[in-house]
């Protein structure tokens, strides 16, 4: 079966949505695009003298609650679809956890696997050569996403600057701490993430000390995600994949070693004492809690019915498609949907903005108390959503999001 497409799927939920909420019909035709969307192309000089051209994108999704937020993917399959889709969640996101922004994407078709140190700092500088008229801290505000990280940002605020002929370390949120980063980016969509765990832990009675936990995807949130499940509740982590496979133990794995043989090997799969295990496999372990933190549409119609988790934390954007939606609805699987599960990344780089605002930055321990106040009460504001209009998560998270969005384009006279 093909793979539906991302922003088919981010309209086919908006239009839901709309349905629910009786939402305006010139409301919808507004929110149904991207308001605005630069394709350019980046000449970028290779280690061996010859010249590639890169083809990127920046799409500004929706910008009537404040600048537009979004990071920036370099992928070797990227489709301008894909970016508009995250565009969109990121406008539903910023709106869903109450941050005065709107939502935007950019990303770059290259493969950083196949390219030296040297060859990423000339193509994220050429980026920014091309964009920098359409970002801004007060316009757009890019951030680290798919194979990007804050060394990638740190060279893009550092072009951005040379451009505008002075420091500007509030263009670029994910930085490194010497050059105006946040304490607690590092973990903080995984730790976001776990704020609604926790919440839905309690709502439905489950014990988190003796909660089983499996792991869709082992970079930078799917790490953290296990970790953290650990080291906060005392969970018992029995599987974990990344791209080339998963690993299972039913005693449970230690998940700092494993991300030591990760970074040693390059990937998870030859880890010792632990079963071998696909990536479509560890989607149906029978566990309390599933986070899958890898890519979108991993969750289908065609493998949606033999979910057991109880519990889906998507750490991922798009992991689950409409018709599984309905389905693990159905079954009574209780899914955080991604723009509610990992807003904390985008939280922490709000966080971040008003740090370089005001040149003053706080402690680990203040930004994730701040983040646990912006988490706690947007997955309640869901949670209430669902049981009044007798719904899924995901459909609640759109109500209150678009809504918010909405009541701002119709206060600026949009609609």
């Amino acid at each position: 079966m093909a793979k539906q497409d991302s922003f088919e799927i981010s309209q086919k939920q908006l239009d839901a949505c709309a349905k629910l909420i009786n939402l305006d019909a010139g409301t919808l035709a507004v929110l149904r695009e991207p308001l605005r969307e630069l394709h350019v192309s980046l000449p970028v000089r290779m280690d061996d003298g010859s010249i590639k051209v890169f083809q990127g994108f920046r799409v500004q999704y929706n910008d009537a609650k404040g600048p537009a937020k979004g990071g920036i993917r370099f992928h070797p399959e990227e489709t301008i679809d894909t970016i508009r889709a995250l565009a969109a969640w990121m406008t539903w996101k910023c709106a869903l956890v109450d941050l005065p922004l709107g939502g935007s994407k950019g990303g770059v078709i290259c493969n950083p696997k196949e390219m030296s140190q040297g060859e990423m700092e000339r193509l994220s500088r050429a980026y920014v050569q091309s964009v920098w008229q359409f970002i801004g801290p007060e316009r757009d505000i890019p951030a680290p996403d798919v194979y990007t990280n804050p060394q990638i940002m740190a060279w893009m605020m550092d072009e951005y600057s040379k451009i505008s002929g002075k420091s500007q370390f509030g263009v670029i949120t994910g930085k490194p701490l010497s050059v105006g980063g946040s304490a607690g980016r590092d973990d903080a969509t995984a730790r976001g993430g776990l704020c609604t765990v926790r919440e839905a832990a309690k709502e439905f009675g489950i014990d988190l000390k003796k909660a089983t936990v499996a792991v869709q995807g082992y970079g930078n949130a799917g790490y953290f995600a296990a970790s953290l499940c650990k080291s906060l509740f005392g969970s018992r982590i029995i599987a974990v994949s990344d791209s080339k496979g998963g690993i299972f133990n039913k005693g449970g794995l230690d998940p700092e070693a494993v991300r030591a043989h990760k970074d040693k090997t390059g990937s998870v799969i030859t880890y010792p004492n632990a079963t071998a295990i696909s990536n479509e496999d560890i989607l149906e372990l029978e566990v309390d809690i599933l986070i899958p933190a890898a890519l979108e549409g991993v969750i289908t119609g065609a493998n949606a019915a033999k979910v057991k988790a109880k519990i889906v934390a998507e750490l991922a954007n798009g992991p689950t498609t409409p018709e599984a939606d309905d389905i693990l609805y159905r079954n009574g699987v209780h899914v955080i949907p991604d723009f509610l599960c990992n807003a904390g990344g985008v939280a922490v780089s709000y966080f971040e903005m008003v740090q370089n605002f005001y040149m003053y930055y706080w402690s680990k321990e203040q930004v994730y108390d701040l983040l646990d106040k912006k988490m706690t009460p947007a997955y309640h504001s869901v949670l209430d959503t669902a049981k009044k209009y007798n719904t899924h998560m995901r459909m609640a998270a759109y109500v209150v999001a678009v809504e918010r969005v909405a009541e701002a384009m119709k206060a600026r006279g949009w609609v």
